[in-house]
């Protein structure tokens, strides 16, 4: 640090203060909570826009943290030494969530996210003057546009923190989530392999299939899905920053995008890099689109496999009762020992919420103006709820139904002595429709399908030799 650098104090974060203090913007001066580090242009966003309960998500502040710091490492050069290393550390806390209570601005606002990156500027310009002993408000020596916000506009850091959060908790979190609860299944369907059941298709009997066969189907549906969520997400890694005000990257020297990409991959440990071209990066949503598609494809897939589970875990004595699920908790305030399958209905309702979220992301995606896509809040705030949810939702479906669901062997056995569309077996023997003959007549009699088999004049050798329920599960071992 240069020998005319201020001192730098030891202070624990917070303000001990009361009442308000004056701060001010290009338009004036505004009274702000004295006791908080955000400056005029946050609290002209607190008065105009309290809209609803939505905060803008703090993963997004902190992924600001982490941009910030990456651009005042860049900085160093254009700055003086001492600031961008203060301007660094307090970027730091930022990113670690120290300063999370000095974020309290709402989703809807300035579709640019100009309000949120200023409360940023603001929070980090106040803290680093309260650690060289200067005047909060003061923006002097450090000031929030200057300095905090050099070489960079709301136009283009609000796009890259977007990525950088969407980026970190989809990796982070959601396919990890996805992960465990692929394996789960897949532990299930190993270990049923050689189970037999009654398939169904049209919700109504088919031929047999072994739990694994069944169970491995959504294992495979969920890899599918996984591979083309990781691949769309794989697009966020590329950043807007450089870009500034309209793609041009006006007030930033050559190189500025790609060396704060650089740093920020090296902060972070995800390769980040800057986009090739500009104005797409400001001017569209896209890659946040598209992962997020991927995110409500996702959804599709487990929404199938939690409602499977609970229809084949209906009952437990008038239902399906093929599986019995985990009883976690009391079911009903009025019907005493009724157990349902709550683990699916939630995750139920997590899909369906992320394909609602899904909706107006892609609505938000086509639209902006020219140079800028002004719906950015919108879709960063539900791509961070679907994210995240999804991931909870996985994992409690892992943890509290999947885990513990059993087999409840006899009603299996019990379904395929009463299948009649095992049928199937001999038709090739004795031809479709007379097959089909002992079929309805092992329904209209209440038969077994044996026992209607020989009514209709098939021997016992015959059928014995055709109808077995596990070779109908691999013909092609036969």
């Amino acid at each position: 640090m240069n020998s005319d650098a201020p001192k730098i104090l030891d202070l624990p974060i917070g303000i001990d203060a009361t009442g308000d203090r004056e701060e001010h913007d290009s338009h004036g001066v505004v009274l702000v909570p004295a006791d908080h580090y955000w400056g005029a242009q946050t609290q002209r966003s607190l008065q105009h826009f309290a809209i609803g309960q939505d905060l803008m998500p703090i993963e997004v502040y902190r992924a600001y943290g982490i941009l910030k710091q990456a651009a005042a490492i860049v900085n160093a050069g254009r700055m003086p030494v001492w600031k961008s290393e203060l301007i660094q550390r307090v970027c730091a806390e930022v990113a670690a969530g120290e300063l999370d209570t000095e974020f309290p601005l709402h989703v809807w606002q300035s579709g640019s996210g100009t309000h949120t990156n200023m409360n940023v500027n603001e929070v980090v310009a106040n803290r680093s003057l309260q650690l060289i002993g200067a005047v909060l408000g003061s923006q002097d020596p450090i000031h929030p546009n200057d300095d905090v916000n050099m070489c960079q506009s709301s136009n283009d850091t609000f796009p890259t923190v977007m990525h950088v959060a969407a980026y970190t908790m989809t990796t982070q979190r959601t396919v990890p989530a996805l992960h465990r609860l692929r394996d789960a299944l897949d532990l299930k369907s190993r270990a049923w392999a050689g189970t037999v059941k009654i398939g169904r298709t049209h919700l109504q009997d088919a031929t047999p299939i072994t739990v694994g066969q069944e169970w491995s189907g959504y294992v495979g549906a969920l890899a599918d899905a996984l591979d083309d969520l990781v691949h769309a997400t794989e697009g966020l890694q590329e950043l807007a920053i450089g870009g500034t005000a309209v793609g041009t990257g006006v007030n930033a020297p050559p190189g500025f995008g790609e060396q704060v990409a650089a740093q920020l991959s090296r902060l972070t440990g995800f390769a980040f890099r800057s986009a090739t071209n500009k104005f797409t990066a400001l001017g569209t949503l896209d890659r946040m689109v598209r992962a997020h598609a991927a995110l409500a494809s996702t959804a599709g897939t487990v929404f199938k496999i939690a409602n499977d589970l609970r229809w084949l875990g209906s009952g437990p004595r008038t239902g399906l009762r093929e599986l019995i699920l985990p009883a976690n908790e009391p079911g009903s305030s009025i019907m005493p020992g009724k157990v349902n399958p709550t683990h699916a209905e939630a995750m139920l309702m997590v899909c369906a919420q992320i394909m609602g979220n899904d909706t107006a992301v892609r609505f938000a995606g086509s639209q902006g103006n020219l140079e800028l896509n002004t719906f950015r809040p919108l879709v960063i705030a539900n791509y961070l709820q679907s994210a995240g949810i999804l991931a909870d939702a996985a994992d409690g479906l892992r943890e509290f139904l999947v885990d513990g669901t059993e087999l409840n062997e006899r009603q299996l056995a019990d379904n395929i002595d009463r299948s009649v569309m095992m049928v199937t077996a001999l038709a090739p023997a004795i031809g479709y429709d007379a097959a089909a003959a002992i079929a309805h007549h092992a329904v209209e009699a209440d038969l077994t399908l044996r026992d209607a088999a020989m009514a209709k004049g098939v021997s016992e050798e015959l059928f014995d030799s055709v109808v077995d329920p596990l070779a109908m599960t691999r013909p092609a071992q036969g």
